[in-house]
């Protein structure tokens, strides 16, 4: 019987640099969209930039949070 080789496990770097790429994305994509909807619809503050970019954040935190948590295969 031959040995069978472990399955390879990704590079950390890789990994967690995606995990930084993505938060950043989905914080940038919500203050992106806060912004032009307070272009939009003229609000005197930045209201629906600020109420997207902290929904983007919470959403941002939730996807890395369910990366670490999730069971090792």
């Amino acid at each position: 019987m031959r040995n069978q080789p472990s399955p390879k496990q990704p590079n950390p770097f890789l990994k967690y640099g995606n995990l930084a790429m993505q938060m950043g994305l989905v914080i940038g994509l919500g203050a992106w969209g806060g912004k032009k909807l307070d272009i939009h619809y003229h609000t005197s503050k930045p209201y629906y930039t600020i109420c997207l970019s902290l929904f983007a954040i919470g959403m941002a935190l939730y996807l890395v949070l369910k990366d670490f948590i999730k069971p090792k295969k």
